[in-house]
């Protein structure tokens, strides 16, 4: 998938994120031990998370922040001791220089209405067949119909929606036979490149991400479905995407972005979160720290199947729920 991240010339917001960041951190405005987190700093720089994450990461090999036993990242340089600050990042006054603000503000205009898209077509696809009129969701928000498509190619990107013979653009429906074909590719998939990735995986890496895992069983934070999708983002991250096979890793996260869209339309209609997902985790987590590969590729199979008929007993749920009596205007149901 191509950078989301764009911003006007040739930064990228990612990188202005980082350049926000670096610079607060240097001047003390974010001080020594200060928890950050991903969807605050994304609030005040009015982006997507993604960018934040990627702007995280960066500034975290430059050891100017460092993972904890907790969600986030805490200022300062691993090893020093340091306990979390808790206070809110948006009470800091954090400083946006005028160039990064202005080419915030200047975006590409389908960031802007991209994640209102997703929930009104997620929120719709189990129930059924919905066509997408370009012409209707430009004027639903007032856009180019250039910016329409470039949403509806992002949301086709994760298996939101599709073209059909007739080059309209239709969502749904979300059957149980597409996620079982997803999950079958996962167990394909996914097994031999967390064997591949075994010997070069960041051991420091899998001990942070055991100890926040440990952490969530025991508060009982693993209920939580946001807390479920950071951890799970975290580990495909680090313990299957640690594969150095750059086109196994492609389809590993091409396949997985239908499967996380099917995870958020399922958190958006309120199912409850399984803690066995996070025990499930730990325990593969454990044994790549123990040099037991073979043992966790075959966990890592377990935990899938048992993902799948989770999220399979869900649909099922969710099949007895009357649809929704009022869509988007864009969004014109289809006959089965």
């Amino acid at each position: 998938m191509k950078d989301e991240q764009t911003a006007t010339g040739t930064q990228k917001l990612y990188e202005i994120a980082e350049d926000v960041l670096r610079s607060n951190i240097e001047a003390g405005v974010l001080p020594p031990g200060l928890v950050l987190l991903e969807g605050p700093i994304a609030d005040i720089l009015q982006i997507s998370r993604a960018p934040v994450q990627r702007a995280l990461q960066t500034i975290e090999a430059e050891g100017l922040v460092h993972r904890f036993a907790g969600r986030g990242f805490l200022v300062g340089p691993p090893g020093a001791g340091i306990e979390p600050n808790r206070t809110d990042i948006k009470a800091l006054g954090l400083i946006v220089p005028r160039h990064a603000d202005e080419a915030l503000q200047s975006r590409s205009s389908w960031e802007r209405i991209y994640n209102e898209v997703e929930a009104d077509v997620a929120g719709c696809v189990v129930f059924g067949r919905y066509r997408i009129v370009e012409m209707e969701l430009a004027n639903h928000f007032n856009v180019s119909r250039t910016v329409v498509r470039d949403v509806l190619t992002r949301l086709r990107e994760r298996g939101l929606v599709r073209k059909n013979q007739s080059s309209h653009w239709i969502a749904g429906p979300l059957t149980a036979q597409m996620v079982k074909d997803h999950f079958v590719l996962r167990k394909i998939l996914e097994p031999p490149a967390i064997r591949l990735g075994a010997r070069t995986v960041s051991q420091t890496r899998l001990e942070v991400l055991l100890q926040r895992l440990l952490v969530a069983e025991a508060d009982g934070s693993s209920g939580s479905l946001r807390g479920i999708e950071i951890m799970q983002a975290e580990f495909i991250e680090h313990c299957v995407l640690a594969a150095p096979n750059e086109r196994l890793k492609d389809l590993v996260r091409n396949n997985l972005l239908p499967v996380t869209a099917t995870d958020r339309l399922l958190r958006r209609l309120g199912l409850p979160g399984d803690p066995a997902i996070i025990t499930e985790l730990r325990l593969i987590v454990e044994l790549l720290l123990r040099g037991a590969t073979e043992a966790a590729a075959s966990m890592l199979e377990t935990h899938i199947e048992a993902s799948l008929n989770r999220t399979i007993a869900q649909m099922k749920i969710v099949a007895i729920i009357p649809g929704p009596s009022v869509t988007a205007a864009y969004l014109t149901p289809m006959p089965d």
